[in-house]
This record gives C-alpha cells, structure tokens and sequence, in this order.
C-alpha cells in the first residue's frame, strides 16, 4: 500500500484500520507487533507515523466466515460535551472510563465514535492523549493542517496543561518542582496483568531515563487530602501519576500506582475512579495563532467528593 497526502501523518495503526476495513483490530495489532507489518521494508510501532510516498507491506488477512469478532462491530455514534469548535478542531470534555481511542483490549474510544457520530467528516484525528480513567479536555483536529501545527506546539513544550490531581497526605507547599527521570516497561509474570504497560523513576543517569518536569502548586487541603493543581512540561506516560506517587503522596484512586488500601476504603465513601482531571489547556490556534485557553469544570462526581472533605481554610 502507498500513502498518499490524505493520509499523510497518521498513527500506522490508523492506517492500517482505515485501509483494512472489516480485518478485526485485535489482528491488526498483532500483526503490527509481531513485526510483520513493514515501512519502506523497515519494522514500525503501532504509533509510526507514515509519509508521503511510504509503502506499507502487510502480510496476508483474511476475514473470519462464520465467527463475528466484537472488535469488528462499528463504534457506537456519540458525541461528547463541546469546550470549542470551529473549522479547524474540535475541544471536547472527555469523560473517565472511556478510552481516546481503540487498541489493545479496547474495541473503541472517543476518535472511533465521534467518526461514526459525524459521518461526513472528512478528517477528524486526536492531537493528543488522556489516560482512559483521566477526564477533561482534549483535542481533535479536523483538518491535517491543525494536527501538524497543534502537535508542533505539543513537542516544542508550548502548550499550558495543568491538570486538578486529590493526592493522599500533605502535600508539602514548599514542594514545586518534579524533575525525575521516567522509563516506561512491561510487568512479568503469569496473572492477568502480565504484559501491562508501566512506569519507574528511574536515576538521572540511566539511559533508560526521559527526563520529566512537573510542576506543583498546592489548591487547597481537603481533610486528610490535598488538591494540586499540576502543570506537566514533558507529555510522559503516565507522568503525574507516578511523580506524585513517587513523593509519597498518590493519587486518590489510581489502581496502578496508588495506595490500594486506600482505594478499598475511597470506594466505600463514593469515589469510583482515579482524581485526575485534565483541568486547562492553553495553545496558539493552528489557523490563526490567537492564544487560546480552555477549561473543563470538575466534574459532578470528583467535585462532591471533595466537597465532602472539604474544609473551611484554603492554602
């Protein structure tokens, strides 16, 4: 296959979903990790982005006769509540629990159903990522132009993204910055997470290491809790959860790197989720270059959470 300007920058597994209409996405994945899915005669990753004039080499599919996998089904249309609009992207206030996009055990996200949702949608493509459990505001791009420009400004580090993060404990008010190096790896082992995606502080001189800056501000001390208001610089996985966690104060809620004793007890007073909120988000608009700042309000069930554990002094 050969990639034209329409599909120029796009993730290679969004290619190839797109190219492959009907293969399951189970199957699309594997085949793209076992490495039989080559780039100009090269192994890619799920997240390459192809070019102009690359060609994509796939080995045989085929489709299963009888036996309908679920990841096949179409998304089921949705859209989502709109922070902005216009020709060029859409913002739109992402709900926890839902993936951004489909992948690995998830059959769909946000992209896959607002393109079922708008069907004469020429181009609708996410510039960045959220954390399924994570909600707040996130951005599409509806034209290539945007999405070139807009993850331009996501890799130059010229974007604002402060996210609202309840961690267990004091927090510090002194402590602001975060400058620890992050590595990303697999978990072993035999149980049902084995081959789950993790992430370590690692030593400034590991060569593992991305080195990750967060910055902290302390909103207000919520009983035995405290409200930040955390602003990443570098976009890794996983960042704040584990550089907060890393401190000794994690996040409420977070079944990955938090406190799961905790989290039992949380449950029981009515907090289902991980408290993580990607709160703001400011960046230039791809079309005109006019500052724009966005905001997602707490949502219903984080916000009555803490007002339960709220008291009357602020920080």
């Amino acid at each position: 296959m050969l990639v034209d300007e329409g599909s120029a920058g796009q993730r290679l597994d969004n290619f190839l979903l797109r190219e492959l209409k009907g293969v399951p996405k189970t199957h699309v994945y594997r085949i793209i990790r076992s490495g039989e899915v080559r780039v100009n005669k090269g192994r890619a990753a799920a997240d390459t982005r192809v070019e102009v004039g690359d060609v994509v080499r796939v080995p045989p599919v085929r489709l299963p006769e009888r036996v309908e996998d679920p990841a096949a089904r179409p998304a089921p249309a949705r859209e989502f509540p709109i922070l902005l609009e216009d020709d060029h992207l859409l913002a739109v206030d992402k709900p926890a629990g839902v993936a951004v996009h489909g992948g690995s055990g998830v059959s769909f996200g946000v992209i896959e159903q607002l393109r079922q949702a708008r069907p004469q949608a020429r181009f609708l493509e996410l510039v960045h990522r959220l954390d399924r459990e994570t909600s707040g505001v996130l951005l599409v791009a509806k034209r290539r132009s945007a999405l070139t420009g807009l993850q331009e400004q996501f890799r130059g580090r010229e974007t604002g993204k402060t996210y609202l993060a309840l961690v267990n404990g004091a927090w510090p008010v002194q402590k602001k910055v975060i400058d620890l190096p992050l590595h990303k790896y697999l978990l072993g082992g035999d149980d049902a997470s084995a081959g789950e995606r993790r992430v370590k502080v690692v030593g400034k001189d590991d060569p593992d290491g991305m080195r990750s800056i967060t910055l902290v501000k302390v909103a207000r001390r919520l009983g035995a809790f405290t409200l930040l208001e955390v602003t990443i610089k570098t976009g890794r996985t996983h960042q704040i959860r584990v550089h907060l966690a890393s401190q000794g104060h994690p996040i409420a809620g977070d079944d990955k790197y938090g406190d799961f004793e905790l989290n039992k007890a949380l449950q029981r007073q009515g907090l289902k989720r991980m408290f993580l909120h990607a709160w703001r988000l400011q960046f230039r608009h791809p079309a005109t270059t006019e500052p724009v700042a966005l905001e997602a309000p707490l949502p219903a069930d984080l916000r009555q959470f803490a007002e339960r554990h709220a008291q009357p002094t602020t920080v």
